[in-house]
């Protein structure tokens, strides 16, 4: 068995794209273990589980309030426990684990790193661009989850060699779909435009509540289901405005929200939306789209970073300054329940070709098998 090394600053089970994506990595490994890798994590200490909870092997490490008190500690983490193991492969799919690498880099020479890119290159400050780009020089290979952004980095630095595999959801939670769980349109089911994010800036909340506003007068019978997560001291209260301003808008009586929920509960709230709404102003992948296609959902998007790529037709696109485009898309499909489901089934087989869990391992399993 070839082994790899997974190595992360934040808690394998704190919810997170890098995280998620790691974990989708590490359970495939461990599901097929006719491809001959075993995957190793190392992280923080785990926040709700145990490492005996998954069927790989988890290292873990304190983490303090400090920043960078906790550099420190994961340098110490990092070599003590690389040294142990001594991989066939380094994967790092964070950052700041990068940047810690950097500096114990020159005591594992012999063994070979990649490192996936789950943001966009332009989203890197110039302080972190200092400390990334030595190191990406020295590496094996440099993933990305879109051609968008592998093009920047082709365009603005150059670290080579590059490759393109997209994100993934987690097979654990999305599994195969259930139609017994969506409801046509219908007397029993409103038209439903869903919402899910983290409150914070990239989301744009404001820019949703007046998109909303827009949209109840383009299509007044219309029903809100909202996903909101909190995370930082104030978000909670943002979160109220939020729903104090889309309840005004629609009605209390057609506004259905969440917080905070898990996997599992996400998995569940898209069958009841019949079109999902993206209104980020950033995005590097949006796997929340790709959640939302598994469902069979309509994906109407914001076109930024790299959800032109996810969406894949322009029909679904519209920009900040173009409202009104996103709008009469929803609207056509609220009228027309035949387009909705087309629509429905054009993003469900988008997501079984090119991000269904299956395809993700694979790819890695060919890029590992490449570099080692």
């Amino acid at each position: 068995m070839k082994k790899i090394v997974y190595l992360m600053e934040y808690p394998i089970d704190l919810a997170g794209g890098a995280q998620m994506s790691t974990l989708s990595i590490c359970e495939g490994l461990s599901d097929h273990t006719e491809y001959g890798y075993e995957p190793v994590v190392i992280c923080p200490d785990l926040l709700e589980h145990k490492p005996g909870d998954y069927p790989f092997r988890i290292l873990t490490y304190p983490m303090t309030e400090s920043r960078i008190r906790n550099l420190f500690i994961r340098i110490r983490a990092f070599k003590k426990y690389i040294r142990q193991e001594m991989p066939d492969l380094i994967h790092i799919q964070m950052s700041e684990s990068l940047i810690t690498y950097g500096f114990i880099q020159r005591h594992f020479r012999k063994v070979r790193f990649i490192y996936t890119d789950r943001g966009l290159l332009f989203g890197y400050r110039k302080r972190s661009r200092l400390f990334m780009f030595p190191v990406l020089k020295k590496s094996h290979m440099l993933v990305t989850t879109t051609h968008f952004n592998e093009k920047l980095w082709r365009k603005e630095t150059d670290i080579r060699p590059l490759t393109v595999i997209p994100n993934t959801i987690s097979s654990r939670y999305f599994g195969e779909y259930d139609g017994s769980k969506r409801r046509d349109v219908g007397e029993d089911h409103r038209f439903t435009v869903g919402l899910a994010g983290r409150i914070c800036v990239e989301k744009d909340w404001d820019f949703a509540v007046d998109f909303i506003k827009k949209l109840h007068d383009a299509v007044p019978d219309i029903r809100i289901n909202i996903v909101l997560s909190t995370f930082e001291r104030g978000d909670e209260e943002r979160t109220r405005e939020i729903l104090s301003e889309i309840s005004k808008t629609v009605g209390e009586d057609n506004l259905s929200s969440h917080l905070n929920l898990s996997q599992k509960e996400m998995a569940d709230f898209y069958y009841d939306v019949d079109v999902f709404l993206m209104t980020s102003r950033f995005e590097s992948f949006g796997k929340a789209a790709v959640e939302a296609m598994s469902r069979k959902c309509a994906v109407v998007s914001t076109s930024v970073g790299g959800l032109p790529e996810v969406i894949g037709d322009e029909r679904f696109l519209y920009t900040k300054d173009n409202a009104e485009k996103g709008i009469d898309c929803i609207r056509e499909l609220a009228k027309d329940p035949g387009k909705l489901k087309n629509a429905g089934e054009y993003f469900y087989q988008r997501y079984k070709t090119l991000y269904s869990e299956d395809i993700y391992i694979e790819k890695h399993r060919r890029l590992y098998h490449e570099i080692i």
